[in-house]
């Protein structure tokens, strides 16, 4: 299988799900939007530090619990990668009405990571796809009843450590 034809499937997969919960749940504003940067370190004979740069969706099933797709993009000095992975996050503390603090988590995903890259003596580009995972947790504070902002760190295959600052926006009233 391709991996155009892997990651529309993960897309599907996460994405279909949205119009099946109660409209109670989607009025309440249970959909937020992430967007991501930071550092990875791959493992090599060393570590290999690059950027990634990311989004992510999350549709909450329960005040605690939400899923969805994250994307992340990295790119190297010859080389990128694209990690598409389906997300479950949990919130360790439920909300508070009217109180703001700090809300530790933990989250798994799995999905497909890619990799292309160009060899500069001959010109020639390889690309190659495997199933992907990241599992780790981190912490999210409100800023104001729409945004709060966090940190996480995971781990993940392709052997990697990933420590990213995040910006979210509830959607919905």
């Amino acid at each position: 299988m391709h991996i155009k034809q892997i990651m529309a499937i993960c897309a599907i997969v996460l994405v279909a799900p949205g119009g099946a919960w109660p409209a109670t749940a989607q009025q309440r504003g249970t959909t937020a939007v992430d967007v991501s940067a930071g550092w990875t370190g791959f493992a090599d004979d060393g570590v290999v530090s690059e950027t990634p740069v990311g989004a992510a969706v999350r549709w909450y099933l329960s005040p605690r619990v939400s899923i969805g797709p994250e994307f992340t993009f990295i790119s190297g000095e010859s080389h990128s990668h694209r990690v598409l992975t389906g997300n479950l996050t949990f919130d360790l503390l439920p909300p508070r009405s009217g109180q703001s603090r700090v809300t530790p988590f933990i989250v798994i995903g799995g999905g497909v990571f890619s990799t292309s890259e160009s060899f500069a003596f001959t010109g020639e580009r390889f690309s190659s796809s495997e199933g992907a995972f990241t599992v780790g947790g981190g912490v999210r504070a409100p800023i104001n009843t729409r945004v709060s902002a966090g940190a996480d760190a995971r781990i993940g295959w392709e052997p990697h450590i990933r420590l990213m600052a995040f910006a979210s926006v509830r959607l919905g009233s």
